[in-house]
């Protein structure tokens, strides 16, 4: 009898990690944290410990060079890997880039990608340490490993989060995802007849940017660490709010409450969800790639935190057996989903 062939659409990108990583066993002392968080973590030195994260984007998956400005992408390549490292409360240091190109990337493309790398590790103080390179039948794929320190007690989780510990979230939420939508829409209109030109409303520039050219909240690390904070778990929002948020409660073993009327939504992806008849709160709970970090602390630092400007409270966690709810301005509860990011979804292909 033919054995079963399971397609990695039916078990989705965490359940194949998880299923890839089962007998992942420790073998070195110096091994702290293998998979299953933003980052590894490595006893390397006493004093400090080394986190080491790696992120690939491909064309066609994460990006669409028809309008992806090159210098937008090396930029963006090097926010989300680090990012990851401010995820778990270290800092970021150094970076490595790899790319397989095909044959009809040009050299000119390359030069200005790596203008925005150049900028990204400018920005955020961290030097680019070697990488590779090699080829591709077709379009590009760019590979990139983050690497960072902590102090040991520093280190935060995405397992640490305790009953009553509030949830609380950066910036604001599903802009990114908008800012995808406006320039999906033009690549059709521009489809349809090449020789209109796209129309970026200006209102909506600060969408664009937030998906062609994101930053990551290094100060929001840096303002925790001065008030005295340290988060029980924390992530980085990059697949969604309502995925990431799940990502912390299966793995604290809790259950959470978050309310519709203290997500932070900036007032033009309200007005682009609309123009796309779409809900704003859909937008915020399901986008992803805002890349804003998402954690939780204990209620004795409400203060602390109710007073940092670019922090927003939104909920708080619960016991497991409550579950994961979300509460609308109607105050009525629904089921958090994980609808975020999912690149092993049957629809596509």
């Amino acid at each position: 009898m033919q054995e079963k062939i399971t397609p990695i659409s039916e078990l989705g990108e965490f359940a194949l990690i998880d299923l890839l990583t089962k007998n992942n066993n420790q073998r070195n002392v110096a091994s702290l944290k293998l998979t299953g968080d933003d980052a590894s973590q490595l006893a390397i030195s006493e004093g400090e410990h080394t986190l080491i994260s790696t992120d690939m984007m491909v064309h066609g998956v994460h990006f669409d060079l028809g309008y992806f400005p090159p210098q937008h992408l090396g930029y963006k390549a090097i926010v989300s890997a680090i990012s990851d490292i401010y995820a778990m409360n270290g800092q970021p240091k150094q970076v490595l880039l790899s790319i397989a190109a095909s044959s009809k990337i040009s050299v000119e493309f390359l030069e200005l990608m790596y203008e925005g790398v150049y900028a990204a590790c400018n920005d955020y103080n961290v030097d680019l340490a070697g990488g590779d390179t090699t080829t591709v039948h077709r379009g590009l794929i760019l590979n990139i490993t983050a690497i960072g320190t902590a102090k040991p007690e520093r280190v935060v989780y995405r397992s640490g989060a305790q009953e009553n510990d509030l949830i609380c979230v950066s910036g604001d939420l599903g802009a990114a995802y908008l800012g995808l939508q406006l320039l999906e829409r033009e690549k059709q209109v521009f489809h349809q007849n090449p020789e209109v030109q796209p129309e970026l409303n200006e209102d909506y520039e600060y969408l664009y940017q937030r998906f062609l050219r994101p930053d990551t909240r290094n100060d929001i690390v840096k303002k925790l660490a001065e008030t005295g904070v340290l988060p029980t778990a924390m992530i980085d929002i990059s697949d969604g709010l309502s995925s990431d948020v799940l990502h912390i409660t299966k793995q604290s073993n809790v259950g959470c409450r978050i309310y519709e009327n203290k997500l932070p939504i900036h007032h033009n992806t309200t007005a682009a969800a609309e123009d796309f008849n779409l809900s704003p709160i859909t937008c915020a709970l399901n986008g992803g790639e805002d890349y804003e970090l998402l954690f939780t602390v204990s209620p004795s630092h409400f203060e602390a935190v109710n007073k940092m400007a670019e922090v927003s409270i939104i909920g708080h966690i619960t016991p497991k057996d409550t579950g994961c709810k979300m509460i609308t301005n109607a105050e009525n509860e629904f089921d958090l989903v994980a609808q975020g990011w999912e690149p092993f979804g049957s629809e596509r292909g």
